[in-house]
């Protein structure tokens, strides 16, 4: 390694490219690891949930290096690594799991009781998510690298459709986990709230699932016109507070069998209140709209702190829902971090068979890793389109 890179959190609105520690054999409490490889990323994305925290609307502390979507090659592995060689290429789950834990085993790496010393769960370049170093860098370590990593079959396959690839490590299984969490199925109708990375690729894998019609809810008129031009049925919600309505308008019913929450806790208020930030707004129009005995899939993000929430109770993760009405419908809900690994390998045959062009239906677009600030910058102010960072310049043109 010729030194390296990363994107760093400095603070609410303020990332920059600086130079930072070589990645080691060591996890975030120094004790030295013979599970884990290190990576020359070849490609890292920007996230929704990495907003969050650029935003200030996390417990992030300043320093922090950012990056959870990762895909790479493998240029150094520890003794214990076994079943993976040096030059494979890697997609990365943001999850990083043990593999051996109760969780673990019973496909939930989203919760690994092990990697973790605060809570269940760990995530590489996250807020309480163990101190792993994310992977919007030039080069970075992975741990228990022979359970967590998927290899890919044809390298050079690989790279031809780097860019639908580089989904699987974060967006593409978490919308997909949001689908088959929310119950879709063939013949389904089927309504996401969001049209950003998340809620396109919810969409797609509620297609791919076999649902008849799929809706998608937004305010930003940009984002609704590319979820129209890939297949999916716009719902403006500024047009209405009445998100019930909205759908009949479309369906002839005011309901839909399963619903994805690819929003989160920032949600806004809907129709004339479309500026007002509003966190239980989603939850609560997913329940009005979501049939008696029906699913919700919640793969959005909700935090246990927000400091830039509106009031106190939200800023500890308190939300003013209807959960009543949920309970007397005998909704499903189903919440938390995406178990990545459980979906990895299928959806990268789907992808390498031609049955999900995930890049173009969630707008892939290349930068280069110094390009990163403009990167977050650009997704903020709600373009309709996913940014794939290209730190050692691999993936040709960029925008």
């Amino acid at each position: 390694m010729a030194g390296n890179h990363g994107v760093v959190y400095l603070g609410p609105n303020h990332v920059e490219v600086q130079a930072i520690d070589d990645p080691k054999f060591e996890n975030p409490a120094g004790k030295k690891i013979e599970h884990a490889v290190i990576l020359k990323v070849v490609s890292t994305n920007i996230c929704g949930s990495d907003q969050h925290m650029v935003r200030g609307r996390t417990t992030a502390p300043a320093g922090l290096v950012l990056g959870h979507e990762i895909t790479g090659e493998v240029i150094e592995k520890g003794k214990d690594v076994e079943y993976l060689d040096i030059g494979d290429l890697v997609t990365v789950p943001f999850n990083v799991a043990c593999g051996r834990c109760r969780t673990c085993r019973e496909e939930q790496t989203g919760v690994c009781l092990n990697v973790n010393p605060s809570r269940a769960g760990g995530a590489f370049g996250y807020v309480d998510m163990g101190g792993w170093v994310g992977g919007q860098a030039e080069y970075v370590m992975v741990p228990y690298a022979d359970f967590n990593l998927i290899k890919f079959p044809d390298k050079a396959q690989a790279l031809e459709k780097i860019r639908d690839l580089t989904m699987l490590s974060d967006i593409l299984p978490t919308g997909f986990h949001g689908a088959v969490m929310a119950g879709v199925g063939v013949g389904s109708t089927v309504y996401v709230a969001g049209a950003g990375p998340v809620g396109l690729a919810a969409a797609a894998s509620a297609q791919i699932l076999g649902a008849a019609v799929v809706l998608i809810g937004d305010m930003n008129v940009e984002r609704l016109k590319h979820a129209e031009s890939v297949g999916f049925q716009p719902v403006d919600l500024s047009k209405s507070d009445k998100l019930e309505d909205l759908i009949e308008a479309i369906l002839g019913v005011p309901e839909v069998d399963a619903s994805i929450d690819a929003v989160g806790f920032e949600a806004k208020g809907h129709g004339a209140q479309h500026a007002v930030e509003a966190p239980a707004t989603v939850l609560n129009s997913l329940m009005s709209i979501t049939r008696a005995a029906g699913g919700i899939g919640i793969p959005g993000l909700y935090v246990t702190e927000d400091p830039g929430a509106k009031d106190k109770a939200a800023q500890q993760g308190a939300l003013s829902m209807r959960f009543g009405l949920g309970w007397a419908k005998s909704h499903r809900f189903y919440t938390g971090q995406t178990p990545v690994l459980k979906y990895s390998r299928a959806l990268m045959q789907a992808i390498l068979y031609d049955r999900l062009p995930i890049a173009k239906i969630v707008n892939a677009t290349v930068i280069s890793l110094q390009d990163a600030p403009r990167g977050y910058h650009d997704f903020d102010a709600g373009v309709a389109k996913k940014f794939i960072l290209d730190p050692h310049g691999l993936l040709g043109k960029t925008a």
